[in-house]
């Protein structure tokens, strides 16, 4: 057997206790940057209280919103990246989570939150034009609509299917497609209508450009659709064109 001594250990090296490092210590510069983040968070939410809401910018509401993701540190570079990447508050809120995850800082649970917060704006929207006639509650049905379809990435096709009340029993995205076209199938949509039993239509669709200006094969389609429902007694009410910059009505313009 092999004596530690002979392998030329002391007893105190032997017995000796290993130094347990020191807890890091906060300087004074990191508490002082703690303290300021934390008195800019408080500043910032008394301001929303005493003020409301509506006072504050665009990214001020969104460092606010994203308080409740990031619970210490400076969250305003982050807020005001996301407005410079997307143009608007609500174009943030209708990026997908694969374009939120481009942004420098925006994680898995940051982007998770944000497109929680556009589906809870959506149902809101949703509920004002449920259980009622559409076509009476045409603003709430604009307001929606701009909210679901305003800021897209993508083109796309979808329609609201209503019952012999105009009451929306549906509202169904029919296709997706890419920056300027969203291909439209008439018969998927009128047996679509029949399967809801719907009697009524109206088509939505946006225009990721902004501009809301029904184009030349939005107009050649939306008259395919409704010659389609004639035969199935299926009356097409409208079909609105979403974008940045407004919405168009086909029934407005004169264009059905």
């Amino acid at each position: 057997m092999v004596s530690v001594k002979s392998l030329g250990v002391s007893d105190a090296e032997l017995f000796a206790v290993a130094p347990v490092p020191a807890p890091p210590v906060e300087t004074p510069k990191k508490r002082s940057a703690h303290a300021h983040h934390a008195g800019h968070r408080d500043r910032l939410r008394q301001r929303a209280k005493v003020g409301g809401f509506v006072a504050l910018p665009d990214y001020e509401l969104l460092e606010l919103y994203l308080f409740r993701t990031f619970p210490r540190g400076d969250v305003k570079p982050l807020a005001k990246s996301l407005l410079t990447r997307f143009g608007s508050l609500g174009a943030v809120l209708g990026a997908t989570l694969e374009e939120l995850a481009t942004v420098p800082g925006v994680g898995e649970a940051a982007a998770m939150d944000i497109k929680l917060l556009h589906e809870a704006t959506l149902r809101a929207g949703r509920d004002k034009i449920v259980k009622r006639p559409v076509i009476s509650s045409w603003s709430a049905l604009l307001g929606y609509v701009r909210v679901a379809l305003a800021n897209e990435s993508r083109e796309q096709f979808r329609v609201l299917f209503l019952d012999k009340k105009n009451q929306l029993i549906a509202d169904e995205v029919m296709n997706r497609g890419t920056v300027d076209h969203a291909p439209v199938y008439p018969r998927e949509v009128m047996r679509r209508a029949l399967e809801l039993s719907s009697s009524n239509i109206i088509i939505l669709h946006n225009h990721p450009s902004g501009d809301p200006t029904p184009s030349r094969p939005d107009i050649d389609m939306t008259k395919q659709i409704v010659e389609a429902g004639k035969a199935l007694k299926i009356a097409v009410h409208d079909h609105l064109v979403v974008g940045r910059e407004g919405v168009a009505s086909f029934k407005a313009l004169g264009l059905m």
